[in-house]
């Protein structure tokens, strides 16, 4: 596509959007007020969201996950331990999230340190998960170099065949879940005139120790 199209590309957003008396003094319950707006709205995989890391000298990957809970304590997702994020995480463990729900003109970000889960909420979750699922994570080394996709469907049968479907598959040790705790948590609205609302929530260590509430700040569009 050249460029002269992608720079026509644009849309005009809503009249309405986000208020602070709307938004209230808690980012999480906002924030799940407005992914149940997403669900409502038909949004494909209103959960889906970005996530950054880096390394310790500062070079960012982003790769999409899945949202599978959020509540006082933090955002949660699952994945491979020792894959890139993983091993991205274990070396400096705080992470970015971003998710966008275009049918409804938003997007949260949110900012903080992460957090393994126990290996108890791990294995609750793997028991959740469906068995074709169960049987990927035992056989995709995940973020490393393979042979070809014929080997990656060897591997699957192999793991298939090592357990009947009558036999629980058993999580794999590397893998697990994250919690990312927010420190900082934005909500974006789309406004007309690219006047759009932004809304900024931030929390210190210090008020998470004190038990202190958010912050709120409204920033320029």
């Amino acid at each position: 596509m050249d460029d002269e199209r992608l720079r026509a590309m644009r849309e005009e957003y809503a009249a309405a959007g986000l208020a602070e008396s709307a938004a209230g003094d808690d980012p999480v319950a906002l924030f799940d007020r407005w992914l149940a707006d997403a669900v409502n709205a038909g949004v494909h995989e209103p959960n889906a969201m970005a996530l950054a890391t880096a390394t310790p000298n500062g070079r960012p990957s982003v790769r999409l996950v899945l949202l599978k809970g959020a509540d006082a304590r933090g955002f949660v997702f699952f994945t491979n331990t020792e894959s890139r994020k993983g091993a991205e995480l274990a070396a400096n463990p705080y992470a970015a999230l971003a998710m966008t729900w275009h049918e409804v003109q938003r997007q949260v970000r949110i900012e903080g340190p992460v957090h393994r889960l126990s290996p108890a909420e791990d294995d609750a979750y793997f028991a959740s998960r469906p068995r074709g699922s169960q049987l990927g994570a035992v056989a995709s080394p995940q973020s490393q170099v393979v042979p070809d996709r014929g080997w990656l469907e060897d591997r699957y049968a192999e793991v298939d065949r090592a357990h009947p479907d009558a036999e629980p598959v058993p999580r794999p040790a590397g893998w697990g879940g994250y919690r990312v705790q927010p420190q900082v948590v934005e909500f974006w609205h789309g406004r007309r005139g690219r006047m759009h609302d932004r809304l900024r929530f931030t929390r210190t260590d210090a008020d998470i120790a004190s038990g202190a509430g958010w912050s709120r700040d409204r920033l320029a569009p």
